[in-house]
């Protein structure tokens, strides 16, 4: 048992140290990393943001970001490179185009097609004569026997 522990060990002892913390980054530059990072997708939780996420590709999109705004980019110029990376998937609003059409013309034709819809089952139902037609000699004298009879045919 003390053989396996000692073997398990070793063979994860590479992955623990291969884990090194972050370098701080100066504070002007943090801040424009927050920025991007609120504005870029997480790839993996895809409903965060790499900022929100705790995943390891999102901490690794983070530090990509720090480190090419260390580098001297501009924002504009690193959300273009995560862009190209990533696709427009990573951007938190994706931009208005034609590979983004039905992502933005969807939830207008789903409310559009449910109006429709709506109408379509209840307009002949409001032009239908709901006014209840009087009964017949033969209906009334069944009728006045099923009542006579305590109600019971």
């Amino acid at each position: 048992m003390r053989y396996l522990f000692v073997i398990l060990a070793l063979a994860f002892a590479p992955a623990a140290l291969a884990q090194t913390p972050p370098r701080p980054f100066d504070p002007q530059v943090e801040a424009v990393a927050r920025d991007v990072g609120k504005s870029l997708r997480c790839v993996v939780c895809q409903n965060q943001s790499i900022e929100e996420s705790n995943a390891p590709l999102a901490a690794d999109m983070r530090n990509l970001v720090r480190e090419r705004l260390a580098a001297g980019q501009t924002r504009d110029q690193v959300i273009a490179y995560m862009t190209d990376r990533y696709g427009n998937f990573v951007l938190m609003q994706p931009p208005f185009q034609t590979d983004t059409l039905l992502l933005w013309l969807a939830p207008v034709a789903l409310l559009l097609g449910g109006a429709w819809g709506w109408f379509a089952y209840l307009g002949p139902a409001a032009r239908r004569n709901l006014e209840p037609t009087p009964l017949s000699a033969d209906e009334a004298t069944e009728l006045s026997k099923t009542l006579g009879k305590g109600g019971r045919p």
